[in-house]
């Protein structure tokens, strides 16, 4: 259940960050209704994935595939360049959290 909930939080942050534009600085209430509530409900769920899941683990997963998509999402729907830059810092993302899940996998092994 835990990898359900975790996936759940990236879902509902990475929806709450794609419409956070549309509040115009939180001016438009309905939408800002609508991410903060994204955001609370994503912290729920990530409050329920760490019951069971390593915090490192579950922050560098929703954080590093959070953004990964949010970044993706720019450049199909929001008209966002994409850039060596951009692409090189996903991949550096990706490869921290196949580090730490590597790492932690053997660390919890050996305790």
């Amino acid at each position: 259940m835990a990898w359900l909930f975790l996936s759940l939080a990236i879902a509902f942050e990475v929806a709450a960050t794609s419409f956070i534009g549309k509040t115009e600085g939180f001016t438009k209430l309905w939408w800002t209704v609508g991410v903060l509530a994204g955001y609370g409900v994503s912290f729920l769920m990530l409050a329920q994935a760490v019951r069971e899941l390593e915090i490192g683990i579950v922050y560098a997963i929703w954080s590093g595939v959070g953004t990964a998509a949010i970044v993706a999402i720019g450049v199909l729907f929001l008209g966002e360049s994409l850039t060596v830059p951009k692409l090189i810092g996903i991949a550096l993302i990706i490869a921290g959290v196949i580090v730490l899940n590597v790492f932690a996998g053997q660390s919890a092994a050996h305790a």
